[in-house]
């Protein structure tokens, strides 16, 4: 019977104490960069230089990267981001620019083995198969960020073009004004 009040009293204590601990010692986050990384399309696929979305969402408020590194988001998110840092528009990153002409993870059947790393190192899913068995692509889902590609051990995986077509083919935008609803519940108005 003592034991299990000993034990309810020190339970108390250590929970007011980690109460208190959570008010006093809260760290607050930079509202700027959670709003650049409700921009960023959070692939961390790293083709900007960061190891992932929040890092290069830290360095761009910070004023370390460009704008226009991110290859996923590529135009529209640059225009986004520059409207929302007061920062003029610039061209998009060498990467970005090749990023924009889509491709698409390609898999050898005849040479995959199964191994179900492409998967892992997929960050959007885009790859389906189960261990032992092959694997196929969708290519609704792949956004051709290339990191399936190394994970490869027997290297089954290439890029291949998507051809320009009328489906494929971007127009430029038009200098309209537009609404874009951020993941924080703000509207940005911005010239696209």
């Amino acid at each position: 019977m003592i034991g299990i009040v000993v034990m309810g009293i020190l339970a108390l204590a250590f929970g007011l104490l980690l109460g208190y601990s959570a008010i006093r010692f809260k760290v607050e986050g930079n509202p700027v960069v959670e709003q650049v990384g409700a921009v960023l399309p959070q692939m961390q696929c790293g083709k900007c230089g960061y190891p992932g979305c929040h890092g290069y969402a830290e360095a761009v408020v910070a004023g370390e990267a460009e704008i226009n590194l991110c290859p996923p988001g590529g135009e529209t998110g640059m225009l986004i981001l520059a409207e929302l840092l007061d920062r003029p528009p610039v061209a998009l990153g060498e990467s970005a620019e090749v990023h924009q002409q889509k491709s698409l993870a390609i898999i050898n059947e005849n040479q995959c083995v199964g191994c179900t790393l492409c998967i892992q190192a997929c960050p959007v899913d885009a790859i389906l198969g189960t261990a032992k068995h092959m694997h196929t692509v969708f290519a609704a889902e792949c956004t051709g960020c290339e990191l399936c590609v190394p994970a490869c051990p027997v290297h089954c995986i290439f890029m291949q073009q998507i051809p320009q077509a009328t489906t494929t083919w971007k127009w430029p935008y038009p200098e309209i004004k537009r609404k874009v609803k951020l993941k924080l519940g703000e509207t940005l108005l911005i010239k696209s």
